[in-house]
């Protein structure tokens, strides 16, 4: 029979070999592995199997589940199937899109009513300071309202660091965080993001900031809150102590992206900042400790309103991929995303020539992450608060 520690070598070969293979066809890693370097090496120095052999392997590991915790035992088996639909991708099979998503992440998706979007419209509408224009124009001239002057962007680092220190106090009463951790704030040019969290390991982190766009102030919060605490830096942290640590689970070293983990993760982060600042407490502290420096105040609009319409809207870039899916030109999937995600002509171009960022090779399930996963895991937090957020953050658990 199997040990344990078997399957898990096994488990994380299948990954490397798989991501091996997925960077030589599409140019792009989709795992981020942290496992014994033995295994790292071994994948990297061996003549790459056929792909076939993958989808083989991924059935033998799947066949074979040697953990007594039913809850492990589904969750790897989640992740092992994501991986198994990459291996078929690889060997030429071509699901459908919702077929692709459902093995990818263990969820099931369908085109979103536009119905749902007229409502975060709406919305929009009544949380956003009376103007002129229509509703994209008064999002993007609220956005700009607040932006970070382009001569002051050598503060931002230190905003950061201010706000991540509020956050951290704020969660640190819903779970114990390690008293030496540090986060370094890094600006950036010629990134395809606002900000990204990354967590190298023990208590250290970086929160990456584009210096290249135009930073909202009034979403500072928004933004520290998903890259760090309670999102992905938290997250990241956290379930290196609780799992890892303190219970040998090597398998979250070995973080396939295109997987069900990942659902939750972007959902936790999209709902991050509403689960320690609730109702106006983001838009009372900003107005309290940030936007007075600038001689600005939120005090036309209602913050919590904004961005839970915002994240809504994550649903029309799902819709959109599914025009892609579909053979729509990229001129009606832009259409789409302008009307119905309200985005700018800059925000388009960001998403790179023909949308690349949407048709990432292997990678197109993850747009699905973030409004599946938000409306998941906000279902959880208003059932379940504080206690729901520190199973996300300690817990493997599946959308």
């Amino acid at each position: 029979m199997t040990t344990t520690t078997e399957w898990l070598q096994s488990y994380a070969l299948l990954a490397l070999r798989i991501n091996r293979q997925i960077i030589e066809q599409a140019g792009g890693s989709l795992l981020d592995y942290r496992g014994p370097t033995a295994w790292l090496e071994q994948a990297a120095n061996e003549e790459p199997p056929p792909p076939g052999q993958l989808v083989d392997e991924a059935n033998r590991l799947l066949s074979d589940l040697p953990f007594d915790d039913p809850q492990r035992a589904a969750f790897l088996a989640a992740q092992t199937l994501a991986m198994r639909a990459a291996a078929r991708r690889l060997s030429g099979q071509q699901l459908p899109l919702r077929d692709y998503v459902r093995e990818c992440l263990a969820i099931e998706v369908e085109w979103l009513p536009e119905t749902l979007f007229e409502k975060a419209h709406a919305q929009l509408e009544a949380a956003l300071p009376s103007g002129n224009g229509s509703l994209g124009e008064r999002l993007h001239a609220w956005q700009a309202a607040y932006r970070l002057p382009t001569e002051q962007m050598s503060r931002l680092p230190q905003l950061v660091s201010r706000a991540v220190s509020e956050a951290r106090a704020r969660l640190d009463t819903v779970i114990r965080l390690p008293v030496d951790e540090v986060i370094d704030c890094t600006l950036v040019s010629a990134a395809g993001f606002h900000g990204a969290g990354a967590h190298h390991g023990g208590t250290k982190s970086t929160m990456f900031i584009n210096q290249d766009l135009p930073f909202n102030l009034a979403d500072l919060l928004y933004i520290v809150t998903h890259e760090g605490h309670p999102g992905h830096i938290a997250e990241s942290m956290l379930k290196e102590i609780h799992l890892v640590r303190e219970r040998g689970y090597l398998e979250q070293q070995v973080r396939f992206m295109v997987s069900p983990q990942y659902v939750i993760s972007e959902g936790l982060a999209l709902n991050a900042e509403a689960a320690i600042f609730p109702g106006d407490e983001a838009q009372l502290w900003l107005n309290e400790n940030v936007l007075p420096e600038f001689g600005m105040r939120l005090d036309d609009c209602r913050l919590v309103a904004i961005h839970e319409a915002r994240n809504v809207l994550w649903g029309a870039w799902a819709n959109a991929s599914f025009m892609i899916a579909q053979g729509r030109s990229d001129r009606e999937v832009r259409a789409y995303l302008a009307q119905w995600a309200l985005l700018s002509e800059a925000e388009l171009t960001a998403m790179g020539p023909g949308l690349s960022l949407l048709k990432a090779p292997f990678a197109e399930p993850y747009i699905f992450c973030y409004y599946h996963g938000w409306q998941r895991v906000r279902s959880q937090l208003e059932t379940h608060g504080h206690q729901q957020l520190r199973r996300l953050l300690t817990e493997q658990m599946l959308p």
